[in-house]
């Protein structure tokens, strides 16, 4: 059954009970869940899941990797390096995919996210 061709619609989410979840989770963890979801994306629109070529889009991949590096760059005195570095880690690994990735490669300090994090070399 598709969601709108049934006869009875969807239940109303709990609002009040969605914040007091959200309410009760520590900012690091939020923002450490955020920066893991747009590695994934980026991940996949690299071309990087097992369906390769069948996301790929670098203009998207390029997106989300600047977005991940200025919320890390934003975030790094706000979460303990116990956090942060894995993150950057992933980062420079999605950065250099891109390179790799890309027919024409931007020059040093002009790729997805260098503006922050300063160019990144293999």
């Amino acid at each position: 059954m598709v969601w709108g061709m049934s006869e009875t619609p969807p239940e109303n989410p709990d609002f009040d009970a969605m914040t007091r979840d959200i309410a009760e989770v520590p900012a690091v963890e939020v923002i450490v869940t955020v920066a893991v979801n747009l590695m994934s994306a980026a991940a996949v629109k690299l071309g990087l899941s097992e369906e390769g070529e069948k996301y790929k889009d670098l203009d998207e991949a390029r997106k989300l990797i600047t977005a991940l590096a200025g919320l890390l760059d934003a975030s790094a005195t706000e979460i303990s390096s116990f956090h942060a570095a894995p993150l950057r880690d992933g980062l420079k690994s999605l950065q250099l995919a891109f390179r790799e990735a890309s027919i024409v490669p931007d020059d040093p300090g002009q790729g997805p996210g260098e503006k922050y994090t300063g160019p990144v070399y293999g």
